[in-house]
């Protein structure tokens, strides 16, 4: 049986759930045929996600020329406004009927 909870994270665990995490911890893990323990070599090849894609997600700097009005606007938005532009950006870049419309 497999249970889903999108509870919400960040919220304090309640006493039952804390004393519930205590009486486990001192709990053998059991392993069967539906999860095995893992070997040295299986667990080599585990390599964390946001590592992987760390270098796709990577910003690189750019140079861009606004005009006046545009980098205004931009600038109103406060701080961080960069990472809106950027958004933005990709958002547009990804409509290829907008893009067909600036060209």
């Amino acid at each position: 049986m497999l249970i889903r909870d999108t509870g919400d994270l960040n919220r304090s665990l309640t006493p039952e759930e804390k004393e519930m995490l205590e009486a486990l911890k001192d709990k053998p893990i059991v392993f069967d045929e539906d999860s095995p323990e893992l070997t040295d070599e299986q667990l080599k090849r585990f390599v964390r996600v946001s590592e992987m894609r760390r270098e796709e997600r990577r910003k690189q700097s750019v140079t861009l020329r606004l005009s006046p009005q545009a980098l205004s606007k931009a600038r109103s938005l406060g701080k961080g406004y960069t990472s809106v532009l950027s958004r933005i950006l990709e958002n547009a870049l990804n409509d290829n009927k907008l893009i067909e419309q600036y060209l």
